[in-house]
């Protein structure tokens, strides 16, 4: 049994994927890494095949970049890494009063403003920072790519989750419900509900993954028994049939969301749902709280 309550930093409020004059790498606390993860945006156009009503990122603002220039987003990634091992990062006023427990590298997250897996030069982004990890002598911050699993029958997509996991990178997959009415209700997408279970189950089957689940009340009313109990179906139909979970993820509303109707669960709400999902399906489980 997992449980995170730690103090809700302040800095878990406000994930901005830019950073000074960045336009693709930026840090951020991670409550789910537990640290300092740098973010890697390769949707900097805003695109993406979900639109989900708790997202944080701004739509109706336009997209000041279309295209991901790859040198300069290695450069700029660099440049953070080096920042961090000189603790020249946490004289930046966002880190400042950062406690100490929270200022260790714990990922070099794929993450930002759509699907990252959907970038078409995603394996070979993914050897660039393997590449460059390895030259700078970087041993922490394991590459994670947080992904909604839509593309994940992609051949290249494939060969970049094998690279991320020889690395021992995570694989961190979206599972929002336990039902099609509600997966549609929250997700808001084209994409069927099945398509994204079999992804994950396939993915699963090769290496072990993370389950990373985001539930809220909508309309003030929390997800219900019944959608709880279909989730955790949904997870021991794929442990039965060979899918490998390392985690399941359980957190709830931290920033502003898209949807004024969404709003965060209670601690004690988030805990009796991750309670369940252990009692349910014997996999381990943490908690994620609200701001």
């Amino acid at each position: 049994m997992s449980n995170t309550k730690s103090k809700k930093l302040k800095q878990f409020c406000d994930h901005p994927t830019s950073f000074e004059n960045n336009v693709y790498a930026y840090p951020v606390v991670s409550r789910r890494s537990h640290g300092i993860s740098l973010g890697v945006n390769l949707n900097p156009d805003k695109v993406c095949n979900f639109d989900c009503i708790y997202c944080q990122v701004d739509r109706n603002t336009p997209a000041p970049i279309k295209k991901v220039d790859d040198e300069l987003l290695l450069k700029e990634l660099q440049g953070l890494l080096i920042a961090y091992r000189s603790g020249e990062l946490f004289e930046h006023p966002m880190f400042q009063d950062l406690p100490e427990k929270w200022r260790s590298l714990k990922s070099i997250a794929f993450a930002g403003d759509g699907e990252p897996t959907s970038y078409r030069r995603f394996p070979e982004i993914v050897q660039s920072i393997i590449d460059m990890k390895q030259t700078l002598g970087v041993t922490e911050g394991a590459l994670v790519v947080i992904t909604n699993a839509t593309l994940f029958d992609r051949e290249p997509v494939q060969r970049a989750l094998e690279l991320i996991a020889e690395d021992g990178g995570e694989i961190w997959a979206k599972l929002d419900a336990g039902t099609e009415e509600y997966y549609h209700q929250v997700e808001r997408t084209s994409v069927s509900f099945n398509k994204v279970l079999n992804n994950i189950l396939e993915a699963a089957r090769v290496r072990p993954i993370v389950i990373q689940s985001m539930f809220m009340n909508i309309e003030l009313q929390p997800p219900t028994s019944a959608e709880i109990v279909a989730y955790c179906d949904r997870l021991n139909e794929m442990l039965s049939e060979g899918a490998q979970f390392n985690l399941v993820q359980i957190y709830t509303i931290a920033r502003d969301p898209a949807e004024s109707s969404v709003t965060p669960l209670s601690d004690q709400q988030v805990d009796e749902l991750a309670q369940t999902v252990r009692e349910n399906t014997g996999l381990t489980v943490e908690s994620f709280y609200g701001a």
